[in-house]
């Protein structure tokens, strides 16, 4: 006799995460975070906004910034193509754009897989909830603490 979901799931729990790739990075959002996911249109760039910030994009009738994680955590510089697509990601109050190279999915990853962010690391791992860690090096995920990231952000552009 299999055993009841409800108790297996308390047994190993598991939290899901909507994994992307951006550059050579993998990351992990808090699925509750993310609404949807469309493909990159045309931007329109601000002047006087931190680097981090590639412009703003309209989607189903609001304005939104779209965010360079790359640039955000000094990991590199985004590139929009014919097959970049956006994320939509939610914390509170706010909504931004996340650009994704590649979008590899809704991951349910069991909580005892997921190992603590790495300590004396750069300014990138503040922001990380941890890491789950691959066959290769190459598969590793890194799962973003993303309503401290989207603070951070919106504190950043304030600022300015």
């Amino acid at each position: 006799m299999a055993p009841d979901r409800a108790v297996a799931a308390q047994a190993r729990p598991e939290q899901e995460f909507f994994c992307f790739r951006v550059g050579d990075l993998r990351f992990g959002v808090p699925s509750e975070n993310v609404l949807e996911v469309f493909r990159a249109g045309l931007l329109t760039p601000l002047p006087r906004t931190p680097s981090f910030i590639m412009g703003v994009t309209g989607h189903r009738g609001e304005v939104l910034p779209v965010v360079d994680l790359l640039r955000f955590l000094s990991k590199g510089e985004a590139r929009i193509g014919p097959r970049t697509r956006l994320f939509i990601g939610v914390t509170g109050s706010i909504v931004a754009g996340v650009v994704a190279d590649t979008v590899l999915g809704l991951r349910r990853i069991p909580v005892s897989d997921i190992l603590p962010p790495p300590l004396g690391g750069d300014a990138a791992a503040e922001h990380l909830l941890g890491v789950v860690q691959g066959s290769t090096t190459q598969d590793g995920i890194n799962l973003l603490n993303f309503h401290k990231l989207l603070q951070t952000a919106r504190q950043r552009a304030v600022a300015r």
